[in-house]
């Protein structure tokens, strides 16, 4: 090997250009003696892949078992919230202010919940006497295990006062609604007020989540009900953490579920949504139950797509059993992954098939037109060799770095169990792909060259008659068993230039889009994009929302529904627990605390005790008077009893202390209340570190919310910073620095392009959309590389030649790979979940703007901007100039043999 170095080129480049041109052509043939040796024992390779995928396909042991904790699956592993959680669970049990700290769907434990809705322009306060019959029914309804009979007294969560189940306070209400009813004295009746009432035993009760639809009576100032259309009740289960209580009460909430399903047969004046603990996750799994039917005709559409791009006219050279087999060979290896990973999140393993075959597809495509560009005269097993010396190189490369995106998502970095536990399947399937494109793939490769060389008929591998006979037979025959001799002629050396899709590129398209006066609009078509791509990732959203996950029309998504219309005027109940001593008595810290509940409406023992001092015109302004007339006089009040489990004494000898105390904060707020609530968790928390009142705040909500946004971008942020450090330090490995420099700049267009598209679409960034993300990066890499390495390489003398060399050689395979991939995403569509249309979305997105990278935008692109091709056409100059002068030369030498010519 001899390099002659360039007039001005340095010692460091010249040694660089060495260490890339040795490392691809040792790359290069390693994988042609791999290609050699597959072509040598096509036998072993076709069936050690089918073995092993026998033996762990229908394998009954799995190492895994499905995670029914959906906190641990979507909610961010290390937040701050599990921590104020332990600290506040500590302090005051959790499972005894389940009632009063209020979520949505997020609520910890066992429970059933229901909504009655009363009819358009009814009142649901005058019903009662049903809403009591209903409640009664639950109360009565048996449970039955190993024998036993179990109602809700025996499950539910006990009062420390009195020992009785915690009831929602609508209950009372409803019950003086209806005393007042049967009395019928308009001088009894109830005057429930909103969101505080007073409740018959002296309390004030906050009902802001248990009554929805309000009307209020104008201009009354204690702000009295008129009308209501919804009433929201919850019955809260015990939960001591042993399985036997787990499963009993799972069984009740089936039960419970089932009795409302009944009641609303039996009451057809009211619309009755239940939900339970388990229902979020029986309606998450519900959707991988409805995608089964829709991803088997995907799978058939795929197929379908591969057969017909691999066909051609030529019944000898058409390959449509390998676009066939290709397919297949990614379907055995995404099943051998399933089983060998199992099946922590069944819905993951839906989306799985559709990243993984992205990745597949594109390299049995790709090696297909590897094969088309080996020489006919060759023997197939050389011509394997080539395929795979041609192919595997940047197949292998796009491979790793598949696997370098996905292993940073499933690094410690990631905060999301459900995208960790994703990335590592991914990552095991890009392994199992790898080989089993270059074993079992290859070895049918193998098979379909030796028919080929053997002259046999592509679908019937019957032996292909010679033209005369064929002349002599119908045009049916002929059609059938046509080779494609007629079409050969003495100038044309590929007969593969004739399938469809290459013939498209080469004598329309590729003309068409280097048109100069097709440029301009391109680029006015990139202005566009870009410009849409920059507002839709200045608009991006936190998908922390569950119900994104869901099937469309489940229970669970119903029941959400109907709570955010009716029951979104107030946040979910915030805990506000003070952790240390505190002098209540101070004047400032009242202060202090009057400001921290500022613009809340508040349930608080304090606020209650200082009314109490305030209206009983009694005195406690120091330390002793506070905490006497507290323990001896307020607590024993009825009205305020309830209110002994919301403060904790301490006694060091005859002196009582306050060591800790909790309150809680409800905010106004409007439809929008998860968005709300992160921004309370954010204002609220830094008041913490500034504030001399040490507090923490605390809901169940903010376990799935606390910094959900940064979670669910680390992956991408992680998986992108990955990819981009790898390029950059292979810029001197390569053969083509450029080459790396535009596949970075692609990348990123693409990546962003999706990103502010899809925002656009009102896709929020939860955990299915940043898959997609990661995805995203390497599907574009994937397509782009071999397009622009090729460019870069190229030694034609204009861009737009080069360019057109490149458009026909990888622009089949790219072409053929994405229209498989999209045609296979239709029919998800088709089911009726959030997650498979968010899904269907990214995944349309991340293909069409790929697509247009590699078909329009680059192909302009690449004729302005460098690498220039002058250094080539001075080169090729030189070489002529060269070998005229060397044949001047030998003439001068030998003037016979002028004269003689």
């Amino acid at each position: 090997m001899c390099f002659l170095r360039r007039p001005g080129a340095s010692a460091g480049w010249i040694w660089w250009r060495m260490l890339r041109q040795v490392i691809h052509r040792g790359l290069q043939s390693f994988f042609y003696k791999l290609g050699l040796f597959v072509s040598r024992h096509p036998v072993f390779f076709l069936t050690v892949p089918a073995v092993l995928t026998i033996i762990f396909g229908f394998s009954l042991l799995n190492r895994f078992q499905p995670d029914t904790d959906l906190e641990s699956l979507v909610a961010p592993s290390h937040s701050l919230a599990k921590i104020e959680r332990s600290l506040a669970s500590s302090l005051f049990s959790l499972d005894q202010s389940k009632s009063q700290l209020y979520s949505d769907l997020h609520t910890p434990g066992r429970y059933g919940r229901v909504i009655l809705l009363s009819k358009p322009g009814g009142n649901i306060l005058h019903q009662a006497d049903v809403i009591l019959q209903i409640h009664r029914a639950v109360l009565e309804m048996k449970v039955n295990y190993k024998g036993y009979n179990y109602t809700f007294s025996h499950l539910c969560v006990l009062r420390n006062q009195d020992k009785k189940c915690v009831l929602d306070d609508i209950i009372s209400v409803l019950e003086d609604l209806r005393q007042a009813a049967l009395s019928n004295k308009t001088t009894a009746r109830v005057q429930v007020s909103y969101p505080n009432t007073k409740l018959k035993d002296g309390r004030s009760s906050f009902i802001g989540h248990q009554l929805g639809g309000v009307m209020e009576v104008p201009n009354s100032k204690d702000q009295r009900v008129k009308s209501a259309r919804a009433i929201q009740i919850t019955y809260y289960l015990q939960t001591y953490g042993s399985v036997t209580q787990d499963l009993i009460g799972e069984k009740w909430e089936s039960e419970f579920c089932k009795l409302m399903h009944k009641m609303q047969l039996d009451h057809q004046d009211l619309q009755l949504y239940s939900l339970a603990s388990f229902s979020l996750w029986k309606d998450f799994h519900q959707t991988s139950l409805l995608a089964r039917g829709k991803i088997l005709v995907s799978l058939m559409l795929i197929l379908l797509t591969a057969t017909l791009s691999s066909s051609m006219k030529d019944c000898l050279r058409s390959k449509p059993f390998l676009g066939l087999l290709g397919v297949l060979t990614i379907c055995i290896s995404r099943w051998k992954t399933w089983r060998r990973m199992g099946p922590p999140l069944y819905m993951d393993m839906y989306v799985l098939c559709f990243l993984i075959s992205g990745h597949g597809t594109k390299g049995v495509f790709e090696l297909l037109s590897g094969w088309r560009r080996t020489r006919e005269n060759l023997p197939f097993k050389d011509r394997v060799a080539d395929a795979y010396s041609d192919v595997m190189v940047s197949y292998t490369m796009t491979s790793s770095l598949y696997f370098i995106a996905f292993g940073m998502g499933a690094s410690p970095f990631t905060n999301i169990e459900a995208v960790k536990v994703f990335c590592q399947n991914m990552c095991v399937s890009i392994l199992l792909n790898y080989f089993y494109i270059f074993s079992f793939f290859g070895s049918c490769l193998v098979f379909a060259g030796q028919l080929e060389q053997n002259r046999y008929h592509s679908i019937f591998c019957c032996k292909i008659p010679s033209p005369e006979y064929l002349d002599r037979k119908p045009v049916w025959f002929q059609t059938m068993m046509n080779d494609g001799h007629q079409h050969t002629s003495h100038h044309e050396t590929n007969p593969y230039q004739h399938h469809f899709i290459q013939h498209f590129l080469r004598e329309h398209y590729n003309e068409w889009i280097t048109n100069i006066y097709v440029k301009p609009f391109v680029v006015i078509l990139y202005l566009i994009y870009a410009s849409f791509s920059f507002m839709g990732c200045l608009q991006i959203n936190d998908g922390a929302n569950i119900i994104n996950l869901l099937a469309s029309e489940s229970p669970s998504v119903s029941y959400a529904l109907i709570q955010q219309k009716y029951f979104s005027n107030y946040s979910p109940v915030i805990g506000f627990y003070i952790y240390e001593p505190l002098e209540y008595w101070n004047g400032t810290v009242q202060e202090d605390l009057k400001t921290l509940s500022q613009g809340f409406n508040t349930v608080s023992w304090i606020e209650q005790y200082y009314q109490y001092l305030r209206v009983g015109n009694i005195s406690a302004t120091n330390k002793s008077d506070f905490i006497s007339i507290l323990q001896s006089s307020f607590l024993k009040k009825p009205e305020f009893q309830h209110f002994k489990n919301d403060i904790i004494f301490s006694k060091a000898g005859d002196e009582n202390n306050i060591i800790a105390s909790r309150l809680y904060l409800v905010a106004r707020t409007s439809e929008n209340t998860q968005r709300e609530a992160v921004e309370l968790l954010e204002k609220l928390r830094p008041l913490s570190l500034i504030q001399s009142i040490k507090f923490i705040v605390f809901n169940p909500t903010f376990v799935f919310m606390d910094h959900y946004g940064l979670s669910v971008t680390m992956p991408v942020l992680i998986s992108g910073f990955g990819i981009l450090l790898v390029l950059i330090l292979t810029f001197f490995l390569v053969i083509h620095p450029l080459g790396n420099f535009w596949l970075i700049l692609s990348v990123t267009s693409i990546e962003l392009g999706v990103l502010g598209l899809m925002t656009l679409w009102n896709v929020d960034m939860d955990c299915i959309s940043i898959l997609c993300l990661i995805y995203t990066l390497n599907f574009a890499i994937d397509h782009c590389a071999p397009l622009l390495y090729t460019f870069v390489l190229a030694t034609e003398h204009t861009r737009t030649q080069c360019i057109k060399n490149s458009l026909q050689e990888h622009g089949t395979a790219i072409l053929q790979n994405v229209s498989s991939f999209l045609i296979g995403l239709v029919p998800l569509l088709f089911v009726p979940s959030n997650l498979t249309f968010t899904l269907f979305k990214c995944l349309l997105l991340a293909g069409s703007c790929t697509l247009l990278h590699c078909f329009v935008i680059l192909p302009v692109f690449l004729t302005f901007f460098p690498p220039s091709k002058k250094h080539h056409k001075k080169k090729k100059r030189a070489k002529r100039k060269e070998r005229e002068e060397i044949e001047c030369i030998e003439i001068q030498e030998n003037p016979d043999h002028v004269t003689a010519v």
